[in-house]
């Protein structure tokens, strides 16, 4: 079942437009595409590790930027696009509990929720609605984003060899738990928070 996507991922990360396509998830999943970077990433760095770097660059820049639109979204947009996609997202009846905890604890929400695969696009339109401050939000917003995409781009140069071992020997397994964690991640969110 994961084989034709996995193949096709392995391909799409060797054409001279993965670049791109990296950048554009990276944006994206940071202020309303369901579909998390990672999914580009690993597969871009385990065809070519040498370019490791370059890709968790790619991947942290872009999600900066898709974080800026986010916040934009929260905080001029919040009752037209913004409402509609934490509706989407199935979190409109929590948006007030979440902001009071925002409020309180926004650093350390950005920080936490900018290293999971938990919806970082949550943050950064919660960002832009509680009106946290812009400069701040970038800062740990750059700090959190480099050091999640820096921390998967690097264990798999380093581990590689023997990771696509372990994921094309147990593909199925792989992409169960792939599966798993997102809809996990979602589910986290919406019963926690």
């Amino acid at each position: 079942m994961f084989r034709p996507l996995y193949d096709w991922v392995l391909r799409l990360s060797e054409s001279r437009r993965a670049p791109q396509a990296l950048a554009a998830v990276s944006f994206a999943e940071s202020s309303f595409f369901p579909i998390p970077p990672d999914v580009m990433l690993v597969p871009m760095v385990m065809a070519k590790p040498e370019r490791a770097w370059f890709y968790a660059a790619i991947c942290t820049a872009a999600s900066v930027l898709g974080g800026i639109l986010g916040y934009a979204i929260g905080m001029f947009a919040y009752s037209t696009v913004g409402l509609w996609l934490i509706n989407f997202y199935g979190y409109g009846d929590r948006v007030g509990d979440f902001l009071a905890l925002y409020r309180e604890w926004g650093a350390l929400i950005i920080l936490i929720k900018g290293l999971t695969p938990i919806p970082y696009k949550l943050v950064t339109i919660a960002s832009g609605i509680a009106g946290y401050d812009f400069v701040w939000f970038v800062v740990l917003s750059l700090i959190t984003r480099a050091l999640r995409f820096f921390m998967v781009a690097g264990a798999l140069n380093l581990f590689g060899p023997a990771i696509r071992r372990f994921i094309e020997n147990n593909l199925t397994l792989v992409g169960t738990l792939t599966v798993a964690s997102l809809v996990g991640g979602f589910l986290v969110i919406k019963f926690l928070i």
